[in-house]
């Protein structure tokens, strides 16, 4: 006779182990909840492990709350670089060299950074390592959901390691190809760019004293975003997008070559920069799903929208979508995953998300204008609204997600 499956009840139920998901894990067990979350792939939490995500996360300052709330930020901190200075500088001239040059600094809106920026590999280690100090929650590494059932009292979901689970809500942090949103019937609008992203991280001679520089020409913004010192010297990660040809081309060129041509791109803004790690390339992307909820399921992060990485988004709209979601849950913990509380979370994220995806996308486009004119009249319009300061607050304000 075969032994019965084994079924385990729980409040929160949460599909993927990224950034997302670890943090959603942390703040639903630090705040009383349940949580069970399951992920295919073990974390890779060391930086030379073959896998390791080598891009960075900027949490913007509206983030912090959230961190702290899941217990994450005093684990966080010690590793944290701040962001003071959001830089942009337009290299869009006849010759590769800055030509505009345009500082956006949190000192006129806040006494606190525009952020902080860390290695996602670490965060994975530190989130992980989170976890296991909760009761509250059970992570689930090597674990994936194969199997989804949604009824109005609640919902099963089928592991890969043949168990279910028994769920009030189920919450998709599982990616742009999400199995849960897909399982939930919900559809999305995908744009693509025909553009990716490399990632990288750097040494440099000249400090970048908190400063995130993007510096626009064609094909995408190339950004270096602070890092500690790294052996003495001082570090940045970069994301470097281009057309989907050239940047597969930049992977593969011999070490010497590629240092050439990331020098020429960045203008020499922090120096001679040396290569570092490995080149990692992602493709980009922006994708917004039809709905963020569904019965019993509630999309956050990249199962919910994907943007390209510019002005430090991504991770904090997920953020905002895990911080609307967990208010909810405490506000009224006896109808997690009902109706009514489902769709006050699609009301809430789903215009303010779209809003967001339809600047992106229009940065973006800006960004890998090929020809001069346009180039010139993109550094025209930074320009002017860089010179009016009522003007330049309110960016900032914005980009942060402040009111």
């Amino acid at each position: 006779m075969p032994d019965p499956i084994q079924v385990t009840d729980t409040d929160i139920l949460i599909s993927g182990g990224g950034v997302a998901g670890l943090t959603a894990a942390a703040a639903f067990g630090s705040a009383g909840f349940t949580t069970i979350c399951v992920d295919p792939a073990p974390p890779v939490t060391s930086e030379a492990e073959a896998g390791a995500d080598l891009r960075t996360t900027a949490f913007l300052h509206p983030s912090r709350g959230v961190l702290e709330r899941a217990g994450l930020w005093a684990r966080l901190a010690p590793y944290a670089t701040p962001l003071q200075i959001m830089r942009i500088i337009d290299a869009g001239g006849e010759h590769p060299e800055a030509r505009l040059t345009r500082d956006f600094n949190a000192a006129e809106i806040s006494d606190a950074p525009f952020g902080w920026n860390l290695q996602n590999w670490l965060l994975r280690r530190e989130m992980v390592a989170r976890l296991a100090e909760i009761p509250q929650v059970d992570f689930r590494p090597g674990i994936a959901t194969t199997g989804l059932v949604t009824r109005s009292t609640g919902a099963e979901v089928t592991l890969s390691d043949g168990t279910r689970v028994r769920a009030r809500l189920v919450v998709a942090a599982d990616g742009r190809n999400s199995f849960i949103r897909e399982a939930a019937g919900i559809d999305v609008k995908t744009i693509r760019y025909g553009q990716k992203a490399l990632a990288f991280a750097v040494t440099h001679p000249i400090p970048h004293d908190n400063v995130s520089t993007e510096i626009h020409r064609s094909g995408g913004p190339f950004t270096l975003v602070p890092l500690p010192d790294r052996d003495g010297l001082p570090s940045s990660a970069i994301v470097w997008m281009e057309r989907g040809a050239e940047a597969e081309r930049l992977a593969t060129l011999p070490v010497a070559a590629f240092e050439a041509e990331m020098n020429a791109r960045s203008t020499g803004v922090l120096g001679p920069l040396t290569l570092v790690t490995r080149r990692s390339v992602w493709p980009m992307m922006t994708q917004i799903a039809q709905r963020f909820s569904g019965q019993r399921v509630a999309l956050i992060a990249e199962a919910a929208h994907v943007i390209p990485p510019i002005g430090a988004q991504g991770l904090n709209m997920s953020l905002a979508d895990l911080t609307c979601l967990l208010d909810l849950c405490e506000k009224d913990p006896a109808h997690i995953g009902e109706p009514a509380m489902l769709d006050a979370y699609h009301r809430r994220r789903w215009p303010e998300v779209k809003a967001r995806e339809i600047g992106i996308d229009m940065l973006n486009r800006a960004s890998m204008v090929e020809a001069r004119p346009l180039r010139d009249l993109r550094a025209g319009v930074l320009g002017a609204l860089y010179s009016l300061g009522p003007v330049r607050k309110t960016l900032m304000k914005a980009g942060l997600g402040m009111r």
